[in-house]
């Protein structure tokens, strides 16, 4: 995957899991809270996997 490709999905993910967060907040489900905070998570840690690729090449 390319530098695009990987930013693409950590947005996606983290907008899902904010989703997820704030609807778990909301009705009080502590899982789906959960669930959305790791899904943040994920996506900051492609967020950063995206710019080391754009950073050194798509080699990685």
């Amino acid at each position: 995957m390319g530098e695009f490709t990987d930013k693409a999905k950590a947005a996606g993910n983290k907008l899902v899991g904010s989703a997820k967060e704030a609807i778990g907040n909301a009705t009080d489900n502590e899982q789906l809270a959960d669930e959305g905070e790791a899904q943040q998570t994920k996506g900051t840690g492609q967020d950063v996997k995206g710019s080391v690729k754009g950073a050194l090449g798509d080699d990685i």
